[in-house]
């Protein structure tokens, strides 16, 4: 019995931190996760072509942004805040525009086609498209 009820909440809780990659309505981008991950790095700059691509980012203690940079990016805030550290020195790169929220970022990702975000999963509504989820 405790097995089962153990088994339920583990995948309640997983199931909870799942997070969903979104874009505007109006991009129809297909995107996997190598180029949300450079995307995200700053390596790649335009989804398609020349359609700009703008991440934006939520604090670091958000869950979202926890299991998105662990899930999808591989790496933890120390490892982020070094990588981000080392291109800002460089002028290579600027680490993307940090949001407070989840409904901040699908404010913003409606607001404009060129942004791209991430959200704890089943939080998106029809002012975005998700694109992915991890």
């Amino acid at each position: 019995m405790k097995a089962i009820i153990l088994a339920g909440f583990m995948g309640l809780s997983y199931s909870s931190w799942a997070v969903d990659v979104v874009v505007h309505p109006s991009n129809t981008v297909a995107l996997d996760k190598s180029q949300i991950e450079q995307i995200f790095l700053g390596k790649l700059k335009t989804f398609t072509g020349s359609d700009k691509a703008v991440p934006v980012s939520q604090s670091e203690t958000n869950t979202a942004s926890e299991e998105f940079y662990s899930k999808v990016i591989g790496r933890n805030p120390t490892q982020l805040k070094a990588y981000w550290s080392k291109l800002l020195f460089t002028g290579k790169g600027q680490p993307p525009k940090k949001l407070a929220s989840d409904e901040e970022v699908l404010k913003t990702v409606a607001g404009d086609p060129s942004i791209i975000g991430y959200v704890s999963s089943g939080s998106a509504d029809g002012s975005v498209r998700v694109v992915a989820s991890f």
